[in-house]
């Protein structure tokens, strides 16, 4: 599963909207995608960076808070039988978990959730757990 969730590190940050920049505690947190960039209640969050198998996608986000921010949607994982390119993307039922903030190194003056959390609330797909967490390391 670590390829799942390769980190985005050779990739140059980009230039983060003006609205992405929380300046007070009180200002929401972000999730930061594979292209560097900040991210607040995406619809679509791409889990495998390195070859795109594996994207949540219509995701309705429940809370966003300075803490944790929780979504519903659908896990895309492509199937890879009997090889990746051949293979098909399969829908699984999922809660996401945002949480762990922490400064965005890039960007120190902005949080960024740190953690993801993974709640497969029906199969999910092998050989992955039904309830899984991975280190955000974008």
């Amino acid at each position: 599963m670590t390829t799942l969730l390769c980190a985005a590190a050779a990739l140059t940050a980009a230039a983060i909207p003006a609205s992405a920049h929380p300046t007070d505690p009180q200002d929401p947190v972000v999730v930061v995608d594979c292209f560097s960039q900040a991210q607040m209640r995406p619809e679509e969050y791409l889990l495998a960076c390195g070859d795109g198998n594996n994207r949540l996608v219509e995701l309705r986000w429940d809370t966003w808070g300075p803490r944790t921010a929780t979504a519903t949607g659908t896990d895309m994982v492509n199937d890879c039988r009997p090889y990746c390119a051949a293979g098909r993307f399969r829908a699984y039922p999922v809660t996401v978990t945002l949480s762990h903030p922490e400064a965005w190194p890039e960007h120190p003056d902005v949080q960024r959730f740190t953690t993801i959390r993974l709640l497969y609330t029906d199969t999910a797909p092998a050989p992955v757990a039904k309830d899984v967490t991975y280190k955000l390391v974008y």
